[in-house]
C-alpha cells in the first residue's frame, strides 16, 4: 500500500521534530524557520506567483511514500505541534473503478 504525505508549509513553526524523528524525508531549511520536505511536489501556490517563491498562501506540498516509510513520518505528523503534517492512503483509481464495476 502506498501513502501520500501532504504538508502545509506555510504554516510551520520551525520546531523541528519532523527532521528529527524522520530525517530522511524532513529537514529544516537555511534559514531555520520551516522543514523542508524532501523529494516533495508542490501542489498548491497562490495566482501570480511562481512556483518556488516563499511567502506564498498556498504552500503546500505532498509526496508518496511507501507503507516502510510510514512508521517515522507518522511519528513526525504526531508530534508536529502544529499539525502541518497529514498523511492518507493513496487509493488506486484503476482498481476503486474495476471494484465498482462488478
Amino acid at each position: 500500500m502506498k501513502y501520500k504525505i501532504i504538508y502545509d508549509r506555510k504554516n510551520c513553526i520551525g520546531v523541528g521534530s519532523c527532521a528529527i524523528l524522520a530525517d530522511k524525508f524532513w529537514k529544516m531549511n537555511k534559514e531555520g524557520d520551516k522543514a523542508d520536505l524532501l523529494g516533495a511536489k508542490k501542489i498548491a501556490q497562490k495566482k501570480g506567483r511562481k512556483e518556488g517563491d516563499d511567502n506564498d498562501e498556498g504552500d503546500i506540498w505532498e509526496l508518496e511514500i511507501k507503507e516502510t516509510e510510514l512508521q517515522d513520518n507518522k511519528e513526525a505528523a504526531r508530534n508536529c505541534p502544529v499539525n502541518v503534517i497529514k498523511i492518507s492512503v493513496l487509493r488506486n483509481p484503476g482498481v476503486q473503478e474495476r471494484a465498482k464495476a462488478h
